[in-house]
């Protein structure tokens, strides 16, 4: 099951350590949990408006809430129906988040990875899937098949034997939480030079 963090809805950290310039460093932490388990615990029970949602904190909503609500649905967590907010299920969540649609990652998960980025390319996918919540059986699925899929494993260039092997010697990159963002851009560069 996807683990859940509560995230700074601004700068992401789940530490008391925010980012520069983030709007909310100094906010309580307890106070960014609130707004959060606010929101999913309302949204947990039924689909709500947005309006029905502020209303249900009582008149606690605020800017935190606000961005929370903002975080949730940018992470896809909660999306919009129908005018109605809903949260997903960790099925749903998983199965959303297992393709990425956005650049540089989309063109990693749909084309693969060429010799030349590999290390490259399965790290940004690691820690793509670790930024996103699923676990480290998740992930460690998810980049096996994918090295199948996109034909990353057949066009070779590794020095392990099996895709199982590759992703365990990657561990350390879910374990350590690194970004996937510069990572992926640099593979993408050497993939649309290549396929």
């Amino acid at each position: 099951m996807p683990r859940f963090a509560y995230p700074c809805p601004d700068c992401r950290t789940t530490t008391n350590l925010h980012g520069p310039d983030c709007r909310f460093d100094g906010e309580p932490w307890t106070d960014i949990e609130k707004a959060y388990t606010d929101i999913v615990a309302v949204l947990s029970t039924d689909s709500y408006t947005e309006e029905e949602l502020r209303e249900s904190t009582h008149g606690r909503w605020d800017a935190l809430h606000a961005a929370a609500l903002d975080r949730l649905r940018h992470e896809k967590r909660v999306v919009e129906s129908d005018g109605a907010l809903r949260l997903l299920t960790a099925d749903e969540f998983r199965e959303t988040v297992s393709e990425p649609t956005f650049e540089p990652m989309q063109t990693i998960y749909e084309k693969g990875s060429v010799p030349g980025c590999h290390d490259n390319a399965v790290f940004a996918m690691i820690a793509w899937y670790e930024m996103v919540g699923l676990s480290w059986p998740e992930t460690r699925e998810n980049i096996v098949e994918w090295l199948h899929d996109s034909g990353t494993w057949a066009r070779g260039g590794f020095e392990e034997s099996t895709p199982e092997a590759l992703v365990e010697n990657k561990r350390h990159v879910y374990e350590a939480g690194y970004g996937w963002k510069e990572k992926a851009e640099a593979a993408k560069a050497v993939i649309d030079r290549n396929l």
